[in-house]
């Protein structure tokens, strides 16, 4: 406490540069927590997206993903109803959604194009959330009160073939038996995922529509939906136990966007720390080196009364420590006063390159990302003050006794 009390009395000695240090200090730790923060935020939305869209685990056959299908369905599941109520007795699991997988023609007598389909059932679009936005009609009704087969198109798809809510339009794909077949719909509604090479061939069909447009019984793949807290990898084991015949695929395994933008900001902000942390250890070196020179004849006196480097150093580096903790103080209170403003101001994000809808602006304050940068910039501070001040403290107690 003795060291401390004194460090805490020399910083105060030249209190311009010690406010100048913390500064920058406190403007580093701001801008590393707000980066950090952000990158966090787009890694938690970009996993709800891929999680929401594939399930947090997708059951299939064991070729599904690495084999060609020769015809439609080849590799899907027949037993499914039998699977999915199976799957609905393990504990952390909050939905089961069956899904059928296929593709053909679309057309709206006048003009046709290739469309890629998703039979579901209706309750797969509560798990989709804000990642399905409804542009025109409503979502498909449940199976039991559909009066005739009714589909959502993607909105570039419903853009091109000139299609409305109410308006009927016919699908043609092939069969499980090889022959092609054609069923008319009715348009329900129009969506958008946001990615408009997704919304120009997107079409969601009822499953018991599009298993009757296949000729079969079978679904595609299975998506599981776990619930907020529960630990994926442990559920991921206990679907496997349980589902031995089937491969069971976590919902990383298919985000490939998520783990080309993860990789990205991990070294964009890995290159940001690296030069945040060069700018506060150029400044707190210069600004110490500083103050040891202006001390040079303390040191030597010191020196001369018998009180060891060693004991000179750690007070050099103490008052390197008291700057480093207060401007980490107060960098944190601004990222955290940044993180809650944004939380309340409607600050849009312009649309990410391949998307066309922007999204808001938020930081995530991380305690964890928040105690890694305090302590990691307590660390640069605290080897800036050891060198700068080794190098007065080497001088000869002669040379600094006289020093001017």
């Amino acid at each position: 406490m003795r060291r401390l009390k004194h460090a805490l009395l020399n910083v105060q000695r030249n209190r311009r540069r010690s406010v100048m240090s913390v500064l920058i200090i406190a403007i580093a730790v701001l801008a590393l927590i707000s980066a950090g923060g952000f990158g966090l935020f787009t890694y938690q939305s970009l996993a709800e997206a891929a999680a929401r869209d594939t399930g947090h685990l997708t059951l299939s056959s064991q070729q599904y993903f690495t084999e060609q299908e020769d015809f439609p369905l080849q590799y899907g599941l027949a037993d499914w109803q039998q699977q999915r109520q199976a799957l609905m007795a393990i504990n952390g699991i909050k939905a089961v959604q069956p899904r059928i997988e296929f593709s053909g023609l679309i057309s709206n007598g006048d003009k046709s194009a290739i469309f890629i389909g998703q039979g579901v059932l209706a309750s797969e679009f509560t798990q989709k959330g804000p990642f399905l936005d409804v542009k025109a009609g409503q979502l498909l009704n449940p199976e039991e009160r559909q009066e005739q087969p009714q589909i959502l198109l993607g909105e570039e798809l419903a853009r091109n073939m000139k299609a409305k809510p109410g308006d009927w339009i016919t699908l043609l794909s092939t069969t499980t038996e090889g022959a092609l077949n054609a069923y008319d719909f009715m348009v329900q509604g129009i969506v958008s995922t946001g990615v408009p090479e997704m919304d120009k061939r997107l079409v969601y069909v009822s499953l018991d529509f599009s298993q009757a447009l296949l000729a079969t019984d079978k679904v595609s793949l299975m998506s599981v939906f776990a619930f907020a807290n529960q630990d994926i990898e442990q559920l991921k084991q206990q679907v496997e136990q349980q589902q031995a015949s089937l491969l069971v695929t976590p919902w990383w395994k298919q985000a490939f966007f998520y783990e080309a933008v993860k990789g990205l900001y991990n070294r964009i902000f890995g290159v940001m720390g690296i030069i945040m942390a060069l700018v506060v250890f150029v400044s707190l070196f210069n600004t110490l080196s500083m103050s040891v020179t202006e001390r040079t004849r303390e040191i030597g006196t010191l020196s001369a009364l018998g009180t060891a480097n060693s004991e000179q150093l750690i007070g050099f580096v103490l008052e390197a420590v008291v700057l480093a903790v207060i401007g980490s103080l107060i960098g944190l209170l601004l990222s955290g006063s940044v993180s809650l403003f944004l939380l309340f101001a409607d600050i849009q994000m312009p649309p990410p390159p391949g998307r066309s809808v922007g999204y808001p602006l938020h930081i995530t304050f991380s305690l964890f990302l928040a105690a890694i940068v305090s302590f990691g910039v307590v660390c640069i501070c605290a080897l800036a003050s050891a060198i700068a001040a080794n190098k007065g403290l080497k001088k000869p107690i002669t040379e600094a006794l006289i020093y001017v």
